[in-house]
């Protein structure tokens, strides 16, 4: 398919990570691009680019990330990109902005960059990215369970689906078609939740340092749960004695005798963010007769607790009807649509 003067045919994912994320090869494309596409949000600024093969045989798309707190160092790396002289092109180069901090750090991109900024509705660059990631990247969505992933082809029964966004809060998006979207939920209780309160309780600052803990974390250990109260299952309403009752809600229990660390802290407040996510994102497609539900955000980061964590509330809600469909490129959905837009 083309885009403008990109040719997105045959697009697959190139099996080395070098970035943020894998890059994309888009094998059919000939002409050089002089554009760059970020989406700004509240915490982190992401960015995609593309780069000519040899002799201009073939592009490749490439992925970038940047904490919004430092939005220069992400404005010094689109110039250096902008600057780079084994991309010139006959084209004006163009910045393709959107997220919230396209409208508040416009003036340092004007001013820093010197070229066209172009700013693009934050929903429509989302809906935009994810469409083309379903219909043109090979093994791009799959389901996860168990710790496997199980590529799907979603394009031939696409719509309608759901979009959870997770970034520092949440957005919920119903898409019946092209260009046709509309907000039907969304909650304040985000990935920032989970930076917020980790960097507050353990005073760890980096996001990846944090999901890094969890992997280690016994949520048991601060949580009440469902065997604390019955001291086994309650079989009746099909909840398991490790079913958590209440996040964090061990702590205060002296008779628990419950002794943890920062990673059981960290462990704890990550399936509560995702727990949270994951039933109101099934209230909602319950509500609005959806099966199809895909998880999108730097939130999610390729995490395989909160992969898990999400597919399992999808699956217990539902009782199996619908399903959770996570993505290779989950984190550039906004900047990936204002690319091609």
């Amino acid at each position: 398919m083309m885009f403008g003067s990109i040719n997105s045919s045959g697009a697959i994912i190139d099996v080395t990570r070098h970035g943020e994320a894998s890059d994309i090869l888009l094998p059919n494309q000939i002409d050089r691009v002089q554009k760059v596409a970020v989406d700004i949000g509240g915490s982190l600024a992401k960015v995609v680019y593309l780069t000519s093969g040899p002799r201009s045989q073939g592009g490749r798309l490439h992925f970038a990330a940047f904490e919004t707190d430092n939005v220069e160092k992400c404005v010094s790396f689109i110039r250096t990109l902008l600057d780079s002289p084994s991309d010139t092109s006959e084209n004006e180069p163009v910045i393709m902005a959107t997220g919230g901090g396209a409208h508040r750090f416009r003036d340092l991109l004007n001013k820093e960059l010197g070229v066209e900024i172009r700013v693009e509705d934050e929903m429509e660059s989302l809906t935009a990215g994810l469409n083309f990631l379903i219909r043109e990247v090979a093994d791009e969505v799959f389901t996860y369970s168990e710790d496997t992933m199980q590529f799907v082809d979603a394009a031939a029964d696409m719509f309608p689906y759901m979009l959870v966004n997770i970034g520092s809060g949440v957005s919920i998006l119903k898409v019946t078609g092209d260009d046709e979207f509309e907000r039907i939920s969304g909650t304040s209780l985000g990935g920032g939740t989970l930076w917020g309160l980790l960097n507050l309780l353990t005073g760890v600052r980096s996001f990846d340092a944090m999901l890094e803990m969890t992997k280690t974390g016994d949520n048991a250990k601060v949580d009440m749960m469902v065997g604390d109260i019955y001291g086994t299952n309650y079989g009746r309403i099909g909840l398991k004695a490790s079913n958590i009752a209440s996040s964090m809600g061990g702590v205060y229990r002296k008779t628990l005798d419950k002794h943890f660390d920062d990673s059981d802290v960290a462990r704890s407040i990550l399936y509560m963010v995702s727990n949270n996510i994951g039933q109101i994102a099934y209230l909602n497609a319950q509500l609005h007769g959806i099966r199809h539900i895909y998880f999108g955000g730097y939130f999610i980061r390729g995490h395989p607790l909160t992969m898990h964590t999400l597919s399992y509330a999808i699956n217990f809600w539902s009782k199996g009807e619908m399903r959770a469909l996570f993505l290779r490129h989950e984190g550039f959905l906004g900047a990936t649509g204002a690319f091609f837009i």
